[in-house]
């Protein structure tokens, strides 16, 4: 499949970053992309090299946190041959590569100190020097760096140069998180599960059943538009009737009844207690409190319908395999079915 470069939202948070993006683009200036894992920094990246006057030159990205310390001003810089160990032939480096365009500089604030400095040097007067030579090389390069860690915070622990934030700061766009984008993670799912759809040749979308949907929109999305990807791709490529609805998702692909045992204190270290998926988003925080017994029964009773539609939509909506898997009887689980209306979902 093609790498997806599309913006797909429609909320004001994550239009009024793209807008300033857009905005930043024809300057060739430093600008620094901030936003947690899964919210599209390379897209902001590419737009910010698409809209500028350097669209036809390269656009060279490189990640940071992907090489060892000491591979990184090497690569950033390159090197003479008989450099170090094992460079036996002279090699550019991606700042020679990006000459006329734009360097992205993923997982910033993985540079080591010594890379800081030499990148301070080239972002202020526009010259690298290749490890093992003494001459300077010109290069005319825009950069742009992405982080998902505190800068600012991380400069006054003496982390990260204070003076290389201050020239890479000319803009900083942070990007907002899926959880706080009104809306969009309904437009997002329907876009990801109609491509899916597509790729699969279905021949209609039946999009996904009313409970499905509540849970996307109440899941935290803590991986962000990426987890949300393939949340929606896995769902849709298990189900095998495209007639009805998409009634299963699997928020944590990780979750099995046979997965391997984790002892009890390695659960406490790793907070493996947290269960993720639309049923627990439903139920609330353990210690949440209730004005009256009505309040604690409607509670109890949307969590109970949470997992009675999520149990049935996996074992499509059959109720002899759902009751089985619940611990229920077939008229334990009728009765569940007529008391919260699921009636219509019946087949």
């Amino acid at each position: 499949m093609e790498r997806d470069n599309q913006f797909i939202g429609q909320s004001g948070a994550f239009l009024d970053a793209v807008e300033r993006a857009s905005r930043a683009a024809p300057m060739s200036r430093p600008v620094l992309v901030i936003g947690e894992r899964g919210t599209g920094k390379e897209l902001i990246a590419e737009r910010l090299h698409r809209l500028s006057l350097r669209w036809g030159e390269p656009l060279v990205i490189m990640n940071c946190a992907a090489l060892p310390e000491t591979l990184i001003e090497a690569e950033l810089f390159g090197h003479e041959a008989g450099a170090f160990t094992g460079a036996t032939k002279a090699r550019a480096g991606r700042f020679e590569e990006a000459d006329k365009g734009t360097l992205f500089l993923d997982e910033l604030g993985n540079l080591s100190m010594a890379a800081q400095e030499r990148l301070l040097r080239a972002v202020e007067y526009g010259e690298v020097t290749r490890i093992g030579s003494s001459r300077p090389i010109r290069v005319d390069v825009r950069i742009v760096a992405a982080t998902n860690d505190d800068l600012p915070l991380m400069a006054e622990r003496g982390e990260f140069r204070a003076d290389l934030l201050d020239r890479l700061s000319f803009e900083v766009i942070t990007l907002p998180p899926l959880r706080v984008r009104d809306g969009d993670v309904g437009v997002l799912a329907d876009y990801f599960g109609r491509r899916m759809a597509a790729e699969l040749e279905w021949q209609a979308w039946p999009g996904f059943a009313e409970h499905v949907q509540r849970g996307l929109e109440n899941h935290d999305w803590p991986g962000n538009v990426r987890e949300l990807r393939n949340v929606i791709e896995r769902a849709v490529y298990r189900w095998d009737n495209w007639d009805e609805p998409i009634a299963h998702v699997v928020f944590d692909p990780f979750d099995s009844p046979w997965k391997p045992f984790t002892p009890a204190h390695r659960q406490l270290e790793n907070g493996a207690n947290h269960t993720i998926g639309p049923a627990a988003a439903l139920s609330g925080p353990p210690t949440q409190e209730y004005d009256s017994i009505e309040d604690l029964r409607g509670a109890v009773d949307a969590h109970e319908r949470a997992i009675v539609e999520h149990a049935l939509g996996k074992h499509r909506w059959n109720q002899r395999q759902t009751a089985k898997a619940l611990g229920l009887s077939y008229d334990q689980l009728r009765h569940c079915i007529k008391k919260h209306g699921l009636m219509q979902e019946d087949s």
